[in-house]
């Protein structure tokens, strides 16, 4: 089988990222890119965003995970803490976050260092989803091999009919991740390929720096 892409090809023209218009705090920056797309573009989910993690095989791997809370503290998910991912951050807290807002012709990419959240934030954020949620973490051990979709289905009616009436505590294998930042590029899609890169770097000093890449 063979599929030749060659000539899938878009110009951008939406936007453009000048340093005037950009102050040395890159959380700043990420805000108002996140509040601009939220409002005045067609992203089904402004929150979705690739983390990419390294296993302990060696190999990187992504996925869409969403993001829950940002701040100038870092970038907040949540997960199962027995997960692939949850073993790959405990092995290697490095990782990166990738935000591509299609709509918007803009990307956002994040290096920097997981950590687990204090466990009262984990509780909150946990009992503040819906009820079909909460269960569902209970139900999977996530990333571990299961026979069919029945067993899953099974053990979430077996959860149904033991919590029918009664509240649910986070689980300790689940809870939240921040993520700390000490790198963030800003990408704005511009026409014949020269696109807008502009990145932040963390100093030892914990001031931030500002550079501009080529495209």
């Amino acid at each position: 089988m063979e599929k030749d892409l060659g000539n899938y090809r878009k110009s951008y023209i939406k936007g453009s990222l000048l340093e005037h218009s950009i102050n040395n705090d890159p959380y700043d920056l990420f805000q108002l890119w996140f509040n601009e797309v939220d409002s005045h573009f067609q992203e089904t989910e402004t929150n979705a965003m690739t983390l990419a993690t390294i296993g302990i095989d060696g190999f990187p791997k992504s996925r869409v995970v969403l993001l829950k809370k940002f701040s100038s503290a870092g970038f907040v998910f949540f997960t199962n803490y027995e997960s692939e991912k949850a073993i790959a951050l405990a092995n290697n807290p490095q990782c990166c976050l990738s935000f591509h807002w299609e709509s918007a012709e803009r990307q956002v990419i994040i290096k920097g260092f997981a950590d687990k959240i204090d466990p009262s934030e984990s509780d909150t954020y946990f009992l503040s989803r819906p009820k079909g949620s909460q269960l569902g973490a209970w139900a999977s051990k996530q990333s571990t091999v299961i026979k069919n979709r029945t067993i899953l289905d099974a053990k979430l009616e077996s959860l149904e009919n033991e919590y029918n009436n009664k509240p649910l505590q986070r689980p300790e294998f689940w809870g939240g991740y921040i993520v700390k930042a000490v790198e963030i590029e800003f990408w704005q899609g511009r026409e014949n390929r020269l696109h807008d890169r502009i990145r932040f770097k963390l100093s030892a000093n914990s001031s931030w720096g500002m550079e501009r890449l080529s495209p």
